[in-house]
């Protein structure tokens, strides 16, 4: 049995997010069954993370276990060939210890989030990116989103639906750039809860167009409570797009 790394790149637009559902299609069944059609073996892919409907990854993790003997560079160019069409691809598949987990040997992920700014409906850019069409101001979201770093109850930024046993989490960093018409919100973490990244990014827009000052997006965090939270932003733009693990 060989433990094989994916790193693995996806549009989460026809998607229900990464893992497995009954209702709908996602990207961890899609590889699945692929390894199956490949080694005619039962296969459990795990992700380092899980992504909602819609979510996008850059450079997500994840590992299967096959018995049948095959080399990484080979693993990589069968599964690609057996995903076509979907918009799935493996950048890179390398072997590792056995003891290595996508998920568990994981120490931070990053999110990106992308909004375009402006009046003029996205063409190529839709679906993969959240039009805002009033004026935001860059600056004064960075400023604001500093108040979340550190060690906090993100309660307000978790969705009801969250499974985390806990919603005291530590986020590591989260910076807001404007570059022309394109806002990126990068932010990085251990980990992140069910639409914290969404919820936080949803709330700094509110910073962004001058109806929530920087005092007001700290007095949602202190709250504790989801009733106080301003707007949950849609999954278009958001991109998982690091795993980091021990060297």
């Amino acid at each position: 049995m060989t433990r094989f790394a994916l790193t693995i790149e996806f549009d989460g637009r026809p998607f229900m997010g990464w893992q497995r559902q009954s209702h709908g299609p996602s990207v961890q069944q899609a590889l699945e069954e692929a390894v199956t059609r490949i080694t005619g073996e039962a296969a459990a892919v795990h992700g380092a993370g899980r992504t909602d409907a819609g979510v996008h990854a850059i450079a997500m993790r994840a590992h299967v276990d096959i018995e049948k003997p095959i080399q990484p560079f080979r693993l990589m160019e069968a599964l690609n060939a057996q995903l076509r069409p979907a918009p799935v691809a493996v950048l890179a598949c390398a072997e590792v210890a056995g003891d290595w987990h996508a998920r568990f040997s994981c120490i931070g992920r990053a999110y990106e989030y992308r909004i375009v700014n402006r009046r003029a409906p996205l063409t190529w850019d839709k679906g993969l990116s959240w039009q805002f069409a009033k004026p935001l101001d860059a600056e004064a979201m960075h400023g604001a989103a500093q108040a979340l770093v550190g060690r906090h109850d993100f309660t307000t930024f978790r969705s009801v639906h969250c499974q985390a046993d806990s919603p005291v989490k530590t986020l590591d960093r989260i910076s807001v750039s404007r570059h022309g018409d394109e806002i990126i919100i990068e932010t990085a973490a251990r980990s992140f809860l069910h639409h914290q990244v969404r919820s936080m990014v949803g709330c700094l827009s509110m910073v962004g167009e001058g109806k929530w000052s920087a005092r007001d997006l700290k007095a949602a965090l202190d709250a504790a409570d989801r009733s106080a939270l301003g707007l949950n932003a849609p999954p278009d733009g958001l991109y998982f797009v690091e795993a980091k693990y021990p060297e």
